[in-house]
Parts: structure tokens; sequence; C-alpha cells
């Protein structure tokens, strides 16, 4: 009996800390970091700076290589139903997101989109250095994926529209510029949500696998706005497939695909940082 009052004992003991679920856990402690620098010259001499730079052209030249060819394998097909589909195609973009933000999360952030890029610039995550450097390396990789997809079959890729992003005939250049605005805020306000250090502390209990969620909401906004523009949230995709398509059409409506990303993850950082944090309310900031 009494080894059985001890294992009592240790059990009682064991977990005698237990953490508060909810929204009671927020109590624990947590420090808010301090804002990045508006500009920070000594990134230039780090290694861990072009480093970064160089996961974000590399993670964008594959996520336009893989998506641009599922959109063109589906393109070709006579028969749509001997491809992937439409649910294929937001599959790749969504796959593939978290495929990369998994790989290049902690080398760059895994940013792989200038509107997330944007939006945390606007939430003061990095540095205006490191974000002007960011958006460089990911139009370039864009423009190397795509350009690498167009060389299997250059006329297939001109025939086919070669994955461009354009306003769908019956839909108005407002439709799609909210189109982009909606989505690109589900895509951001997800990448807030999932990168949040005070909601990891918090919520510790709760284990979250953080390219998961964003690329699920990737493939989600994918498969509202597919039939409206294609669906660009993201600015460096679009440009990369309009430089090497290279038709007057796709230049037409190019500038809603950078103008709605940038809206909504500006919005998307407002909405997360102002309203959902209320950071710059807090005591000393």
């Amino acid at each position: 009996m009494e080894g059985k009052e001890e294992d009592v004992k240790v059990g009682a003991n064991k977990y005698s800390e237990r953490q508060p679920l909810g929204t009671s856990a927020q109590s624990k402690d947590y420090k808010e970091p301090p804002p990045a620098p508006l500009f920070e010259p000594g990134e230039l001499h780090s290694w861990s700076f072009w480093r970064a730079g160089i996961a974000e052209f590399m993670a964008t030249f594959l996520f336009l290589y893989i998506t641009v060819l599922t959109v063109m394998g589906y393109s070709r097909a006579n028969s749509k139903c001997s491809t992937v589909g439409v649910q294929g195609i937001a599959w790749a973009f969504g796959g593939m997101i978290f495929a990369l933000v998994y790989c290049t999360a902690g080398i760059s952030g895994g940013h792989i989109n200038p509107a997330v890029t944007f939006g945390l610039f606007l939430a003061r995550k990095l540095s205006l250095t490191r974000t002007v450097f960011y958006i460089v390396m990911q139009c370039l990789g864009a423009v190397c994926g795509a350009g690498v997809v167009k060389g299997f079959q250059p006329s297939l890729y001109e025939t086919k529209g070669g994955g461009a992003n354009v306003v769908s005939h019956g839909y108005t250049k407002g439709d799609g510029l909210g189109a982009e605005i909606i989505g690109t805020f589900v895509l951001v306000y997800t990448v807030f949500s999932a990168t949040d250090a005070k909601r990891n502390a918090r919520d510790s209990h709760v284990p979250i696998l953080a390219p998961l969620p964003i690329g699920f909401a990737v493939f989600l906004v994918h498969l509202a706005t597919i039939p409206i523009t294609g669906t660009g949230i993201n600015p460096a995709r679009s440009l990369g497939a309009a430089i090497v398509y290279n038709r007057e059409h796709a230049w037409d409506d190019h500038w809603i695909f950078w103008v709605g990303p940038f809206i909504g993850a500006a919005l998307a950082a407002l909405y997360h940082q102002v309203i959902l944090r209320a950071i710059p309310f807090k005591s000393g900031n």
C-alpha cells in the first residue's frame, strides 16, 4: 500500500504546473520582439542575408516551374477529364507552397511572394533593405522558372497562354482587383497567424506546422479565383509568366496583379497587428 500511495503522490505532483487553456493562457510570459530597423546596412556584410536571397530565388524558381508546368499540362489536353483539372492546379500551387515554405522558412522565412514580404515589412518584421532584396530575387526566380517551362515546348507555351494571369471573359477589371485583394488578404492573414510568436508561446500545447495552413490557404484561394483571374495573389508569379509569355493582353491587366496583392497584404497586416494584436496601443510602443 505504501508503494501505491507514493505512486499517487508522484502522479499528483508530476503535472502540478499545468498550462491554462484558451484565452487564459495569455498570461504566459511573452516579450514582444523589437521592430526591425528601416535600414540595416550591416545586413549587406552578412552571408545569411545573401543566402536568404538565394533561397528566395530558388524557391520561387521551383514554384513557377512546377505550377506553370502543371497549367500547361492541363491546357494542352484535348479532354479535360484526362488532366488534373482545376483542383489539381490548385493542389499544385498549394502543395508547392507547403513544401517550399517548409524547406526555406529557417533560412529566409519562406516568403516566395512579394505580397507576403510587403505585408511583413509593414508589420516591421524585416528591414526595407531585405524587403527590396527579397522582392527582386523572387521576381528573378519567377522569370527563370517560367522560362524553363517555355524551353520545353515553346509553341505550346505561346498558344496556351503561358500560365499568364488575365481577367477572364465575363468579369470586369474591378472584379479581378477585388478577387486579388481578398485572396491575398486570406493568404497573408494566414501567414501572420501561423507564424505569430505570441500565439506559439501561448498555445504551445497546440502543435502547428506553419507551412500547412499557409499552403492550404493558397489551395483554397486558387479553387475560388482561378475562374476569375487564374489566381495571382503573388506578383512575382504573375510577372514571371507575363515576361516569358510577353503578349499584349497579358500586360493589359497586369497592374491588377500588383495593386491587388499589395492592398490585400497591407489590409492583412493592419488587421493582424492593429485589430487583433493591438500592438500600437501597447505601453512601451
